[in-house]
This record gives structure tokens, sequence and C-alpha cells, in this order.
């Protein structure tokens, strides 16, 4: 057979192809069960694993219990008031402080404004969900 294997690795569309050098070099393609990797997906490839884990249309519309979203809600409300107690407390220490000091404050703990504003966006996105899907499945019925 001239030296060359007679096992060939397709792709998913069917084309045969060789692997490339770049393979080759690393070793691929000498094992019975390896694949010859392709560096450069093409378009129609590119699609195929975009679309693995991909939600379906209706995922949005699903609710969440009203016991899990209430409960998801106090804990969102405490660590709200937590972190803005902690935020009080930062304001008021920050005025204390040097301008040499206020550049290194937050260095190695957590800044309660940024938290609390992203606890503040996650309870608003979570609630306006949650009331425009009852809202639809209430025009629904």
């Amino acid at each position: 057979m001239s030296g060359v294997e007679p096992r060939q690795s397709t792709s998913n569309i069917g084309q045969l192809h060789k692997p490339s050098i770049q393979a080759l070099i690393h070793g691929l393609n000498r094992h019975y069960y390896s694949i010859a990797i392709d560096y450069r997906k093409n378009q129609l490839e590119e699609k195929m694993l975009l679309n693995l884990n991909k939600k379906q249309w209706s995922h949005g519309l699903a609710l969440d219990s009203f016991d899990t979203h209430c409960s998801g809600n106090q804990v969102a409300a405490t660590k709200m008031l937590k972190l803005a107690e902690s935020y009080t407390k930062s304001v008021q220490e920050e005025q204390k402080l040097t301008a040499e000091q206020l550049k290194t404050r937050h260095v190695g703990k957590q800044d309660p404004k940024r938290h609390l504003e992203s606890t503040v966006v996650e309870l608003m996105s979570n609630n306006i969900v949650q009331a425009l899907g009852t809202a639809v499945d209430e025009q629904a019925m």
C-alpha cells in the first residue's frame, strides 16, 4: 500500500481531509483512535458548535415558583442591607484617610459599592422577568 495508512478521518460534513502539518508535528494521527484536529473550523462547523449549549426560545418564559422567588428576594434584601451598612461605614472612613491611603484602600477587600450595585441590578432584573412572565401567562390564559 505504498506506506499510506488506509484509515481516513472525516469531518461531520463528510468531506475527507488530511491532518495539517501542525497536527502531525504534535504527534496526532499516530494512534488508532486519534482524530485529525482541524485548527480552523469552517462556517458550518462553527455554527454547529455554537448551537450546542443554546437554550430554547421558551426558556425565558419559564417562571420560578413563588416560594423560590420570594426566598431569593429575602436573601437579596438581607445581603443589600449588609452591603449598605458596610458602604456607609466605608464612606465615613474615607473622609478620615489621606490621598495616599485612598489609592490602596480596597486592595484585597470587597468594594461594597460595586457589590451593592450588582446585587440591586440582579434583584431588579429577576423581579422584572418574573413580573413580565406572570403578565404574559395571565394574558395567554
